[in-house]
């Protein structure tokens, strides 16, 4: 039976469950956040500027996430994450200014980001190779339920105030890190390689790899389409340019996650018996198409439809991109700054991709910021052409780790791919 259709490890499991508390807790307080700062007597510039932090911290300390990684080992480092993410939270609940707002949710984004790296890192190092694929899918849809649920919920708890949602989420990520810890503690699985000195894997030996290359582009693309202007833009034109109402814009982007959730499942399953890159590349393909021609939509469902479209495209791609990273670093392996700069790729895409679709928009008209947000999702087409298209191998070994230990071996070769 091939290992696509074997039965999943129950640490991979406790890792998609507790991602999926972890998203419905950001869900919960991503609604009352620019609220509660407004609540201080601020304006809309310093309201955002709340959000803005976060993901600038994210950025700023992924370095730090991945030296971690590194030197720690993926398990204590998920954990502190999460713990400090939660005093975060629960900090936010009791500040009694703007400034203090602002420090805590800064100081979330350390820990955002140091339990992003070590869970990928760890997904890694715990799936075996013949179903990364499947479990990428599995991964990211877990997170992007989460996500939808969380503002449903959030609304739900309105009436309690605007600082419970905080405290709420400080209580789920508490046992989402209780969970994590009892049930990998001992696990033979999670548990780290200490039959020999760590096998490392360095950027300067990822970037070796084209298909390593590939992802980065991809990913950077990605993040600025999917994450950044997708949810910059699309509630600005459906109100401004379609005259729809605030709630249409919110179920076009639904809409976009709904197509998002519909493939990543079966597209990361095929990509384990397919290879990563004709996935990738039709994901490119699709999601850019649909982007580039948004901006130009007369109706709401010509709109609605598009953006399924272009959803289900990044759902076809992410799970094959990150497999793909997995099959480059192996399961022996650590690649905390390889996992690090990854993660960056995506993140500086989300910073610089609403600013650079919004001037587009202001000078111009949004039909040009989409038609050139779509064109950059097209671009990554080139490297993935050339990037080998791996076939994971369903044995019980892990050939990727092997070529992982001899790339650090030789760091100036490039490591073969499998054609």
């Amino acid at each position: 039976m091939h290992t696509t259709a074997a039965k999943l490890p129950r640490e991979i499991w406790v890792l998609v469950s507790a991602s999926f508390v972890i998203a419905l807790g950001f869900g919960i307080v991503a609604p009352a956040l620019p609220q509660f700062a407004r609540s201080f007597d601020v304006g809309y510039i310093a309201a955002s500027a709340v959000i803005s932090v976060f993901a600038l911290m994210r950025l700023l300390f992924a370095p730090l996430a991945g030296a971690l990684v590194q030197r720690l080992g993926e398990r204590p480092t998920y954990l502190t994450g999460l713990l400090i993410v939660a005093a975060s939270s629960g900090a936010v609940a009791f500040a009694g200014d703007y400034w203090q707002l602002l420090l805590f949710r800064a100081a979330g984004g350390v820990g955002s980001t140091m339990f992003t790296v070590s869970a990928f890192g760890l997904l890694i190092r715990i799936t075996p190779p013949g179903i990364r694929g499947r479990v990428s899918g599995l991964y990211a849809t877990s997170f992007l339920f989460g996500t939808i649920g969380g503002p449903l919920l959030g609304g739900a708890l309105a009436g309690f105030g605007l600082r419970a949602p905080f405290l709420i989420y400080a209580v789920a990520l508490l046992i989402a890190a209780a969970v994590v810890y009892v049930s990998l503690k001992g696990s033979a699985l999670a548990s780290p390689d200490t039959t020999g000195a760590p096998i490392t894997m360095t950027l300067r030996q990822a970037l070796a790899s084209a298909t390593y290359r590939a992802a980065l582009m991809s990913n950077f693309a990605n993040g600025w389409v999917s994450f950044g202007v997708r949810v910059a833009m699309v509630p600005l034109f459906v109100v401004e340019a379609l005259d729809e109402g605030t709630a249409l814009a919110g179920v076009a982007l639904t809409v976009y996650a709904v197509g998002n959730a519909l493939v990543q499942i079966p597209a990361g399953r095929m990509s384990d018996l397919r290879g990563r890159r004709p996935f990738v590349l039709a994901g490119l393909v699709v999601s850019g198409s649909a982007t580039a021609v948004l901006g130009f939509s007369e109706n709401l469902l010509v709109f609605l439809a598009l953006s399924l479209v272009a959803g289900m495209g990044s759902g076809l791609m992410n799970p094959a991109q990150q497999a793909a990273v997995a099959d480059v670093i192996g399961s022996k392996a650590r690649g905390g700054p390889v996992l690090a700069t990854f993660q960056m790729a995506s993140d500086v895409g989300v910073v610089a991709g609403p600013l650079i679709a919004g001037v587009l928009a202001q000078y111009l008209s949004y039909g040009v910021a989409f038609a050139v947000t779509g064109a950059l999702m097209l671009l990554p087409i080139a490297f993935w052409l050339v990037a080998p298209n791996r076939v994971p191998q369903a044995s019980a070994g892990d050939p990727a780790a092997e070529e992982a230990a001899d790339g650090v071996r030789s760091a100036d070769g490039d490591r073969p791919e499998h054609k």
